[in-house]
């Protein structure tokens, strides 16, 4: 009964849209093809690409179905595994069943919240599991927070050395280097004072 209550306010963080791909079918046909699945169906359209006489006055293509009659289709399960693959295709399953990844679906300030808190070794294995998560777990606001959780004092002179290199690089550069950089740093500035205008 509990979970029961819980189902619905986990799916308010689903969009209408839950998935789209497009991409062109295999040899010989060339369609290019779409398929977008909502919270309610799965959209399959198509676009007839021929050099043919016969196909110049065909009209885009497109199939709806609720997401029982999708899973009942094997027919439209085939059509979208040949021109997408067979891992969309589970995916849009899986999706029709209703297993959703919310962790995947998280607004992204509220990840990088999240994965703030990990160990170093998490957050390389997390960067492995999607695009999504490797950009936000090799993004500078990710590190420069792990930065200034880490850092007892960030001077305005480090920040800006950590905006220049990047804070994922200024974290893993070690203090000798760090050191050696803002003294190079602190010189071009000051050769820069020197000059006559």
């Amino acid at each position: 009964m509990a979970t029961a209550r819980r189902r619905p306010k986990m799916a308010s963080l689903l969009r209408e849209e839950l998935f789209e791909a497009r991409g062109q079918a295999p040899a010989p046909s060339k369609d290019f093809c779409q398929l977008l699945v909502t919270r309610r169906q799965v959209i399959f359209r198509w676009w007839k690409i021929s050099l043919r006489n016969e196909f110049r006055e065909a009209r885009p293509g497109e199939i709806k179905e609720s997401h029982q009659d999708f899973l009942d289709d094997s027919s439209l399960q085939i059509q979208i595994a040949i021109v997408f693959g067979a891992k969309v295709l589970e995916h849009v399953l899986n999706l029709c069943r209703g297993n959703y990844d919310f962790l995947e679906r998280l607004p992204v300030p509220l990840l990088l919240y999240i994965i703030s808190f990990l160990e170093l070794e998490d957050i390389a294995r997390l960067s492995q599991v999607s695009h999504r998560f490797k950009m936000i777990c090799n993004s500078n606001t990710l590190w420069e927070s792990i930065v200034e959780n880490l850092c007892d004092t960030l001077t305005p002179e480090m920040r800006e050395l950590a905006q220049e290199m990047g804070w994922k690089q200024f974290f893993f550069t070690n203090r000798l280097q760090l050191q050696l950089q803002l003294r190079r740093r602190r010189q071009k500035h000051a050769d820069k004072e020197k000059l006559p205008e």
